[in-house]
């Protein structure tokens, strides 16, 4: 844990440098352009952050009111409970998670959607989910958060 928490400073710091410190100032979150590069870093961090087991970071991106519907059909509401059900990929760091980006709209500073092919795979039980998982953001006025996620299996 000392190392994502070191990861993230380092990530932090470096986008302090680039400029990114205005990422949370709401005079660039009312810029279109500005929330889109702005989207860019958070939806990256949102996925990377799940695949790299980085509980904390991916908490962090997520709209306490946000809403998981799995494959499987099962809803979560809430960002309690979707941390309740995914605390064993935390825990057990064993699941390979992969995706490629397949469509995407950025609506100014309000809103977006990512659809993605992804693949969740456990190898030691035999588990291979391919699914279309679709991922709804909001913009708070100061950033990005994961608001909304849905997966549909694929055959």
């Amino acid at each position: 844990m000392k190392m994502k928490s070191l990861h993230r400073t380092v990530l932090l710091s470096l986008l302090a440098v680039a400029g990114s410190a205005a990422f949370a100032s709401p005079v660039f979150a009312q810029d279109a352009a500005g929330c889109a590069r702005q989207f860019e870093v958070a939806q990256r961090l949102d996925m990377e952050s799940f695949r790299d087991y980085d509980q904390e970071t991916w908490l962090a991106s997520h709209d306490d009111r946000a809403v998981t519907v799995f494959a499987s059909g099962a809803k979560r509401i809430g960002i309690d409970a979707i941390a309740q059900v995914m605390a064993s990929h935390f825990a057990n760091r064993e699941a390979k998670w992969s995706w490629t980006e397949l469509y995407r709209v950025v609506d100014g500073c309000h809103s977006a959607v990512i659809l993605y092919d992804t693949i969740y795979e456990i190898p030691r039980i035999g588990f291979r989910q391919h699914a279309l998982t679709s991922v709804s953001y909001t913009h708070d006025g100061n950033k990005w958060l994961s608001i909304a996620d849905q997966g549909t299996p694929l055959p």
